[in-house]
């Protein structure tokens, strides 16, 4: 694998482009401008073919093989978040309200990485499989997995294995965590809508509060974890969006909510959803209220086999990056969808410097990688491809 290190030439080439699209983020679907450039550098590599897809944003992309070895996907992410950037990085985002907070873009100019380093193994006659190369749109909503597959990713493709990763703050660059078992949360988010009978503020009896009925469910809805699900599970359940009500002297008719679930256990996740209909039904029949819950597409776990750990160990020793541990998160990844298609697996490679006085975790304003570990990313990209040909 010695041979398949990103040269100086084609890390700052990478480190230009992640900068580029640090200073430009896009939200999700909106990646507009994004897709574009992701698709010039593509057709900059010679044995690099882009797949028609109809999506507006994302690119698949194809690298052939010189021979009958396996079909390798490897995925990237792509959409910024809603976030005002708070550093001091002369490429800091230009899109007021809209920054990287996640480290999509070290993602992005990750896999652009290996497609160099694959494209340089293919014209060597050492890639006898073909890869995959998905930039995938709407991570951070969850749906752009789903959103490919809909639109016929595995029809167009189709893949023996497939890989991911996300840079993870509380690891140190130059480690990678190869995790078996759960490694991120399934989870469900919601609406809730709690309907009443408006009028004047003065005349109480005579109206149904909604906003009193709305703060007796949040209040609730805390009991689920600590009173129904296993306390060696782990389970999140959070209100975060209350909308209703108005500034003087009218009681509304309705107020929303809007909350999530996380769980890396199946039953937890299933048992939190049905105690959350229940109590959010019989609170709002207590306070005279009608209740509508609308819950949005489930996405399950990522949960990385046995099998598939043993493979991305052996993939990971094909660069310099160290194996290292960390505990699973309820954070929430929409890579998991994939596992239903394709064998898959999923990296957490670390992306804080060791001179870094704190860290900063993903969706912070201050957020930031250390952009030396990009290339350790590309090469785990690219021994993820070449390893199951061997």
């Amino acid at each position: 694998m010695a041979q398949y290190r990103l040269s100086e030439t084609e890390y700052q080439r990478i480190l230009d482009f992640k900068r580029n699209m640090h200073m430009h983020p896009e939200l999700s679907y909106r990646e507009v401008r994004t897709t574009g450039k992701i698709k010039a550098f593509l057709e900059s590599i010679p044995s690099c073919r882009i797949l028609p897809l109809p999506v507006e944003t994302g690119v698949v992309a194809r690298i052939e093989g010189s021979g009958d070895g396996p079909e390798i996907m490897l995925r990237a992410d792509i959409d910024a978040l809603p976030q005002t950037e708070e550093t001091e990085d002369p490429w800091k985002s230009l899109t007021p309200g809209v920054m990287h907070a996640c480290g999509h873009d070290f993602h992005t100019a990750a896999l652009l990485g290996a497609a160099l380093i694959l494209d340089r193994a293919k014209s060597q006659g050492e890639l006898p499989g073909c890869v995959d190369l998905v930039f995938q749109p709407a991570e951070e909503v969850t749906t752009g997995a789903s959103t490919l597959i809909r639109a016929g990713l595995f029809d167009r493709i189709h893949p023996d294995y497939c890989f991911g990763l996300h840079n993870w703050p509380s690891v140190k660059s130059g480690q990678v965590v190869c995790r078996e078992g759960a490694l991120m949360a399934a989870k469900r988010n919601f609406e809730i809508r709690i309907l009443g009978a408006g009028g004047h503020g003065s005349m109480p009896h005579l109206n149904i509060d909604p906003i009193v009925c709305a703060a007796a469910i949040v209040q609730s809805l805390q009991t689920v974890v600590s009173r129904n699900t296993d306390p060696r599970d782990a389970v999140v359940l959070s209100i975060n969006m209350l909308s209703g009500g108005s500034p003087d002297n009218l009681v509304v008719d309705q107020v929303a909510m809007r909350g999530t679930i996380r769980s890396l256990s199946d039953e937890a996740l299933d048992r939190t959803i049905d105690r959350t209909e229940v109590i959010t039904e019989k609170t709002a029949q207590a306070y005279e209220c009608r209740s509508e819950i609308l819950w949005e597409d489930r996405v399950p776990a990522v949960c990385n086999t046995a099998e598939m750990t043993r493979l991305a160990k052996e993939c990971a020793k094909l660069t310099d990056c160290v194996l290292a541990d960390a505990s699973p998160s309820l954070a929430s990844e929409d890579f998991a969808l994939y596992r239903s298609y394709v064998p898959s697996f999923f990296y957490w490679v670390g992306s804080s410097a060791e001179d870094d006085p704190g860290v900063e975790e993903l969706h912070r304003c201050r957020f930031h990688t250390d952009d030396r570990a990009l290339a350790a990313a590309a090469e785990l990209f690219a021994a993820s491809a070449i390893r199951p040909c061997i």
